[in-house]
């Protein structure tokens, strides 16, 4: 077991959140872990948010002192991410209104992807166990915020699962077929560490629920990314296995490595017993001599 103690809290700062246990203690998050991992399509993507930052607002960034613009641009992929994130939760909370029988607004950003989640719903039928709940591995140390869990109930879905899935036992099931889920909504799709992300928060031990206390966690059947686009959407199964769970906690020890332990392995710089007085070296002239062309072209042009 690891050293924290329950109950794990979400400290939202900025654009950024932690987490904390009940001494305050920083518990590692899902995802700060999975940045460990070398992404050679993050660098892209940062130099393709960058460019289009810096077409689409060409008059803004001209009208700028040069200091000004050069910020401007450093932050666009930040602002590029974090535009994702956020429309990632009001997709998802505009959509759950509409579905309870709220009256919605939606600006125009959004309105096409909550469109999409809700042709999801209708396609699928779910009925949700988990939303935007905190989970935590008190067994392995770390903290997530699980985007969804859900149940399928229908015996129609339920089919249609277990023949896409090639997992018939889910026909056999005393219950609704459990899955847990993340949703993206970036234009790139789905990468393959979102499935160690998902598979973190599968095998969590416990979540948070509403009054703050931890519940253990729902054993689920399978996992799944909803890539949610504004002119449909997409339901991928993952690979999210005991294998993979080995496999982020690699990635785990990696992180701790990198932002941790290996601060330690450079130490002081050694000092001499006596310091001598620093010798000053002669620099050498280092003007060319004349090449052989040279030469010869002088004995050419003196006078016979």
């Amino acid at each position: 077991m690891s050293q924290y103690v329950g109950p794990i809290k979400r400290v939202n700062r900025g654009r950024g959140h932690s987490y904390v246990d009940a001494n305050g203690l920083k518990v590692p998050g899902v995802t700060t872990i999975l940045k460990a991992l070398p992404k050679d399509a993050l660098i892209n993507w940062a130099a393709n948010a960058t460019a289009d930052a810096a077409v689409d607002r060409w008059d803004e960034l001209a009208a700028m002192k040069p200091a000004a613009r050069l910020a401007a641009l450093k932050k666009a992929r930040y602002e590029d991410r974090d535009t994702a994130a956020n429309r990632g939760t009001e997709v998802h909370n505009a959509a759950q209104r509409y579905l309870e029988g709220d009256e919605i607004e939606l600006p125009d950003d959004i309105a096409g992807h909550v469109e999409s989640y809700i042709s999801f719903v209708d396609d699928w039928q779910p009925e949700p166990l988990l939303v935007e709940a905190v989970i935590m591995s008190h067994r392995y140390g770390y903290a997530g915020t699980c985007d969804l869990g859900v149940e399928f109930a229908d015996p129609a879905v339920i089919a249609r699962l277990a023949e896409q899935l090639h997992m018939p036992q889910l026909l056999e099931l005393d219950r609704p077929v459990r899955a847990i889920g993340d949703i993206k909504t970036s234009r790139s799709g789905i990468f393959p560490e979102t499935a160690w992300q998902v598979c973190a928060y599968r095998y969590a031990d416990v979540y948070v629920d509403a009054d703050g206390d931890e519940q253990p966690m729902p054993e689920f059947d399978f996992a799944f990314a909803l890539h949610i686009r504004a002119d449909d959407y997409g339901m991928r199964p993952l690979v999210a296995g005991p294998e993979q769970l080995r496999e982020f906690l690699y990635v785990r020890e990696v992180q701790h490595a990198v932002t941790e332990t290996s601060k330690s392995y450079v130490g002081d710089e050694l000092t001499p017993g006596r310091r001598l007085k620093r010798r000053r070296l002669e620099v050498a002239d280092t003007e060319p001599a004349p090449t052989t062309t040279r030469r010869r072209r002088s004995k050419e042009t003196q006078p016979a």
